[in-house]
């Protein structure tokens, strides 16, 4: 184990100790100390989830990438485990970046990342050269690869960038081999897909290129993710410098999945639609495990890169993960829906069969707090009504809420009045599916942070909010008339 990474170990074990339970998220897993961004080799290993994560654990502003890591049996109660690698070889001094995870055949966990290291280019400047690499371990303790790196800018193919090259995401296939899919900048149209191949997860070489930007989505592609659902299969991705594309794409970086088929001829992924993953303000770097129950279960990084270095350096840890989603593909869409695990931590019930509300915002006894799982359906009285909205992380002075019109077949995520005193993203809108008003959402809140399920998981907007907790009530208003059913849960862990 190198200085380094015992360094890491002992800082991140003396400093979790000052940060109280309740400062933390209760069931979403946020960084040990400092800072916290993409979640890396989420696996299954040794009776386990395992999610590692992209992690700077002296300071909570972005830095040289350690790998966060922690476990847990049902994908809510984390258990923080010491890091499991530090920036400390000569192909990734400049920061350990995202991969993935897997068990070997032998029983060694396998770990796949992307290594930086910074190079003078010939005029002068200093560059960042990006190179894939292995770790193997035991579920604690991991050693690097001697022969890394195992693929280089030897492997890229024509026009790929050596400097824009990362996050393999592993996988093993049924006649043993194994593939890697990651993320490449190219010399036209922007990112790309790439796939490699080996056959003893050692060597390396590159297969073929498996899907091309062309300058439809953003520019550079990030944190891949390839998998087979319910018939079809599905591509992640992560977008840098997005355009808008009315409400399906946003500024900035955002996510996006293709479903679609692989070529038998050429290998290539035939796209047939494509759209957002998550259309709220925080979300990024998806990562997907397939359990050992058989369900494909997402997870990504509940942040914004435009808004997450505003916050003050003594702030003893920043980032958070979402809550672990399973996926399934319905109608042609990618439907997210809360870990069925979530369940076992309701208690509390708040429920009201039908509630009235004409032009005037309620609130409702029993129906307040800040950690809860909340299912609102909204019907229409006579004519359909313009407007309505559930507020919540709410007192006199902050909320935060989300509005549906039904008039425009909107649904918006606004925080602007959640306590946050900078001027960053604070709304975003999604097109929503509606039958003449009724609409279904799924509120799910954890200390800091809200993540609004539409329809069954058809949509979900995501967001981290900055209200004092003891900002808990929740209210409930009618631009209109409108009736209103809902079913509320406290979640605490037992």
């Amino acid at each position: 184990m190198s200085q380094a990474l015992r360094d890491a170990r002992a800082y991140e074990e003396e400093k979790e100790l000052l940060i109280r339970p309740e400062e933390r998220p209760a069931f979403h897993l946020g960084a040990r100390v400092g800072w916290m961004n993409d979640p890396n080799g989420f696996s299954w290993y040794k009776g386990q989830y395992h999610l590692f994560y992209q992690y700077h654990p002296y300071d909570s502003h972005w830095g040289p990438m350690h790998w966060g890591h922690a476990v847990s049996g049902d994908l809510l109660r984390w258990r923080y485990l010491p890091a499991a690698m530090a920036p400390d070889r000569p192909y990734d001094h400049a920061g350990c970046f995202s991969g993935s995870a897997i068990e070997l055949p032998d029983g060694r966990h396998l770990l796949m990342y992307t290594g930086v290291a910074k190079e003078v280019q010939p005029d002068g400047s200093m560059r960042d050269v990006q190179t894939q690499n292995l770790a193997f371990g035991d579920g604690v303790n991991y050693e690097k690869y001697p022969q890394n790196p195992v693929i280089t800018a030897a492997g890229l193919p024509e026009g790929g960038s050596r400097f824009d090259f990362r996050d393999p995401k592993l996988w093993r296939e049924p006649d043993g081999s194994y593939r890697a899919v990651m993320a490449n900048d190219a010399a036209r149209g922007g990112g790309q897909m790439l796939l490699y191949r080996s056959a003893d997860a050692l060597r390396w070489e590159f297969d073929h290129v498996l899907a091309e930007n062309h300058d439809r989505i953003g520019r550079m592609w990030e944190c891949p993710d390839l998998f087979e659902l319910d018939g079809y299969q599905v591509l992640l991705g992560s977008s840098q410098d997005m355009l808008p594309k009315g409400f399906e794409y946003h500024n900035g970086n955002g996510t996006f999945y293709f479903l679609g088929h692989i070529d038998p001829e050429t290998g290539r992924f035939v796209e047939e639609s494509n759209h957002a993953v998550d259309y709220g303000i925080d979300f990024y770097a998806p990562q997907t495990i397939l359990t050992p129950d058989g369900r494909r279960v997402m997870i990504g990084w509940m942040q914004n890169w435009d808004t997450c270095n505003l916050h003050t350096p003594s702030t003893p840890w920043f980032g958070q993960m979402s809550l672990p989603r399973e996926l399934s593909v319905e109608n042609g869409v990618l439907y997210q829906r809360p870990v069925r695990e979530l369940e076992a931590l309701r208690h509390d019930k708040a429920e009201y069969g039908r509630v009235t509300v004409e032009n005037e915002e309620i609130e409702l006894g029993g129906v307040s707090g800040r950690m809860i799982d909340m299912e609102v359906e909204i019907e229409p009285v006579g004519e359909e009504y313009d407007k309505f909205s559930v507020f919540f992380a709410k007192n006199e002075d902050y909320h935060t809420g989300v509005s549906f019109r039904p008039h425009e077949s909107t649904l918006k995520i606004d925080r602007k009045f959640s306590g946050s005193r900078r001027a960053i993203i604070h709304q975003r809108r999604a097109k929503v599916r509606h039958e003449g008003g009724r609409l279904k959402l799924r509120i799910i809140l954890d200390r800091f942070s809200a993540e609004v399920f539409v329809n069954d998981g058809e949509k979900v907007l995501s967001a981290m909010l900055y209200t004092e907790p003891d900002a808990d009530r929740v209210s409930f208003f009618a631009d209109g008339k409108a009736a209103f059913r809902v079913t509320k849960y406290d979640l605490s862990l037992p």
